[in-house]
Parts: C-alpha cells; sequence; structure tokens
C-alpha cells in the first residue's frame, strides 16, 4: 500500500447547483483534517469555472466537481492556460450523466472520489478541439447533438440519464436529415443523413458507447459515422453496429488524428453536453494535453500507469 499522500494545494470548483451536497461538505471536511489545504470555489453563472481556473495559479490539484458541463469548462480554462503552467486536474462527478468520469471508473461516491483526486496518480491525456472549442469526452454532429440540446433541463432533471433516449426516439420518427461533407486524413464522404460522433471518450448521453474502441491517451479520435438508414433496414444496421466497419452501408468507424465536417447548412454540434451551431467545423486530437486523475484500472487507457514500488 502506498504511504501517506504528502499535503497538497488544491482548488475544488463545485456546481452551484449540488453546493449544499452534504456528502461533498463531509468529503472535503475529511481531507482538510488529513492536512490538505482545499479552496472551494462554488460556481454562479456560466463562466464562473473558466475564471476560476485562470485564478488557481498556486493549486497543485484543481478538481472539476459537478457534471459534464462543468468539467468541460474547467477543461477550457486549462486549455487557457500555458501548457508548463497547468495543474493536474482531479474529477468528483456530480452531475446527471457524467459520463467522462464513469468511462474513465471514476467513483461517484464523492469521498471515494474525492480521495483519488488527492492520492491518484496523473496520466496525460488527449483533447478534443472543435473549431476554436474544446472537449474532453465526446461531440457530435446532426442527430447525436439535437437528442441532447432538445432534451430540456427539466426533463434531465425527471428521468435522469434516460431523457437522453427518449429524445432520440421521439427526434427519429422526424429526423432532418443534413446533406454534407465529411473529410478525414485518406477519404472524402459525401451523403445524406449522416451522422458524426467524434470520441474522445468513449460513451455519451448517460452511458450509450458510441465510442467503444477510444482510449484517451492514443493521439486520434474515433468517428462513427451513421448514414441514412430506412425503417426496413433497421436490422441491418444494427449488425453493423454491433461489427463497426470502416466502410459499412449504413454505419462507418475510423480512428483519426482529425477532420472535417461541411454540410451545407448550419447544425447543431454538442460538446459534452454544450449544445453549439456550426457552418462547419474541424475537430482534432491534442495529444497529450492536460493530466487528469484516474484509477489504474481506467479501461480508457491504452497504456496503463506503472505502479510505485
Amino acid at each position: 500500500m502506498k504511504g501517506k499522500a504528502r499535503t497538497k494545494r488544491v482548488r475544488l470548483i463545485l456546481n452551484g447547483k449540488v453546493a449544499g451536497n452534504d456528502a461533498v461538505r463531509a468529503a472535503v471536511a475529511r481531507q482538510r483534517a488529513a492536512g490538505h489545504r482545499i479552496e472551494v470555489r462554488v460556481t454562479w453563472e456560466k463562466g464562473d469555472a473558466r475564471r476560476f481556473v485562470s485564478e488557481a495559479d498556486t493549486a497543485d490539484l484543481l478538481i472539476a466537481a459537478g457534471g459534464d458541463g462543468t468539467l468541460n469548462e474547467v477543461v477550457h480554462g486549462l486549455m487557457d492556460l500555458s501548457e508548463p503552467t497547468r495543474p493536474i486536474l482531479g474529477i468528483v462527478p456530480l452531475g446527471t450523466a457524467n459520463d467522462f468520469a464513469t468511462g474513465c471508473g471514476i467513483p461517484r461516491d464523492p469521498a471515494k472520489a474525492l480521495a483519488l483526486c488527492i492520492r491518484g496518480e496523473a496520466v496525460p491525456i488527449d483533447i478534443g478541439k472543435a473549431n476554436d472549442h474544446w472537449f474532453i469526452n465526446a461531440a457530435s454532429s446532426g442527430f447525436g447533438a439535437e437528442i441532447t440540446a432538445t432534451t430540456s433541463p427539466e426533463l434531465k432533471r425527471l428521468l435522469g440519464p434516460a431523457a437522453y433516449t427518449v429524445m432520440g426516439a421521439i427526434l427519429a420518427i422526424n429526423l432532418h436529415h443534413y446533406q454534407g461533407r465529411l473529410i478525414l486524413p485518406n477519404r472524402e464522404i459525401t451523403g445524406s443523413g449522416l451522422v458524426a460522433i467524434v470520441g474522445n471518450g468513449r460513451q455519451t448521453g448517460g452511458g450509450i458507447q458510441v465510442a467503444p474502441r477510444a482510449c484517451i491517451d492514443d493521439g486520434l479520435l474515433d468517428v462513427l459515422v451513421v448514414y441514412q438508414i430506412s425503417p426496413t433496414a433497421l436490422l441491418a444496421a444494427a449488425r453493423e453496429l454491433q461489427q463497426l466497419p470502416s466502410d459499412g452501408q449504413y454505419i462507418s468507424y475510423w480512428q483519426t488524428p482529425w477532420l472535417e465536417v461541411h454540410p451545407e447548412e448550419a447544425i447543431p454540434v454538442n460538446l459534452d453536453g454544450e449544445p453549439l451551431r456550426f457552418s462547419a467545423v474541424r475537430y482534432e486530437a491534442v495529444p497529450k494535453a492536460i493530466r487528469v486523475i484516474v484509477p489504474t484500472n481506467c479501461p480508457l487507457l491504452s497504456q496503463r500507469p506503472k505502479l510505485k514500488a
């Protein structure tokens, strides 16, 4: 077993919607009692988390405590800093979906998650870029983006992660078919109704596996494309979804350092749960951009960190 972790200077950025969480308060008190200097900053409105990152220049460890949206904003703050000055990132998942944290195997229990942040080992991971925006987990264009952008906060709160699936079923009935081009390093595709999901992590929408081969430290983005599917072709499409071919009739799956989407009209793009709209978007993987604390058995790592003797 490891010895006692050295005391750390920690800034914990807490989503204001869960500021009254008793389990979080108890977890912070326990780590403070162990000698760690934990400074808590509570967000009130959009932009607060990013600003709190810019003010954390003396912290050894920065913790995003909230959902995927809080994590995304903290990542934007980290990427605002020069690479040598970026503090290590820890995650305490407190949102509805927590897709990135869940995919990494980070505990949902605040005490266990915070203990991991304090005692765990940091590993360098990739960050995704979409034009001038960043994402740590996944981006979706077209259908996938419409699902999450249309899901109201009230519906999320009532149904939890299932809300994404419910809205997906509703939208699938009258899905807008986008025309456009998809460009990758060694191919270009033109089509109707194509949907691109770009994964740095593997899951989105509260646990839906959209990029099952993705790793967060391989320098690549995983791209799942779903072409227009007629009702009579659903079974064949489902089979392809299980196989993930590179050139399927309904489903294609690639791993690439970059790709571009050029639609004939502006499309909704969802980055880690944040809805945006682009007339065109270039995605890139930025290798080993930040250091994140994840469990040693994190399934999203292509190379497992070596345990200290």
